[in-house]
């Protein structure tokens, strides 16, 4: 266990580098769609160093989306590696995300797409700041027909059991972009990977990503569409496994 997460942290370290330098070029030199792209193969790469301990990846989706339209992906939240395979097997959509602002400096590759990519930062001590800058996020995948990634749940769990999901966050998302469609996804076992903290990872785990039958904003009030989407996902997650 501990090897093996010496290796994945000098590999892990080694693709920020890499990536950061890869970003900023795209970026500054072909605009956005070839930085789009950097960030998805900096995102394949990152799984695989998660390979490095073991960890397998299943991704099961049955539905089709359309790319002309935006897209609210909700998701549990069991570990920050939650995000790579959710960037990498729904690149499609241009996934955005939510973030707390203090991840958006010093850390290589990953802070560079935060400010740069689409994604938005908030203060979680400032509540109206936060809700202003979700509703910004609502605005531009309205405009640009991408996709927003909430994890309502606030914080990742620990241990896999999940939590109730917040109103506040969700509710902005969908008053911000109501034609958009919501696409549930359910992820299990990527607490394993953190289940003792940073350092040693997890080894073994099949981090698996679900993604269940899609739902139109339109179509409901939105106190139904949380709890529906709550019931959905938590009636997915595998406790204990």
């Amino acid at each position: 266990m501990y090897p093996l997460s010496v290796v994945f942290y000098l590999f892990f370290g080694l693709t920020l580098l890499i990536f950061h330098l890869l970003q900023w070029l795209s970026y500054n030199l072909s605009g956005y769609q070839a930085h789009k792209k950097s960030v998805d193969y900096f995102n394949f790469f990152l799984l695989r160093c998660l390979n490095l301990v073991g960890t397998r990846f299943q991704f099961k989706n049955q539905f089709s989306f359309d790319k002309n339209r935006p897209h609210i992906i909700v998701s549990n939240h069991q570990s920050m590696f939650d995000i790579p395979p959710i960037i990498w097997y729904m690149r499609r959509l241009h996934p955005k995300f939510i973030s707390k602002k203090e991840l958006a400096k010093g850390i290589p590759g990953i802070s560079f797409n935060l400010r740069h990519g689409g994604s938005v930062l908030i203060d979680r001590k400032d509540a109206k700041q936060a809700l202003t800058q979700i509703k910004k996020l609502g605005n531009y995948i309205s405009e640009t027909k991408r996709a927003a990634v909430i994890f309502p749940e606030g914080t990742r769990s620990r241990t896999g059991v999940p939590k109730d999901f917040a109103y506040n966050g969700l509710r902005t998302l969908f008053e911000a972009c109501p034609e958009a469609v919501v696409v549930p996804v359910c992820v299990n076992n990527s607490w394993k990977l953190q289940q003792h903290g940073m350092f040693p990872l997890g080894v073994g785990a099949l981090l698996k990503l679900e993604v269940l039958p899609p739902l139109e904003v339109k179509d409901f009030e939105i106190p139904e569409l949380i709890q529906i989407l709550q019931n959905t996902i938590t009636d997915r997650v595998e406790i204990n496994q």
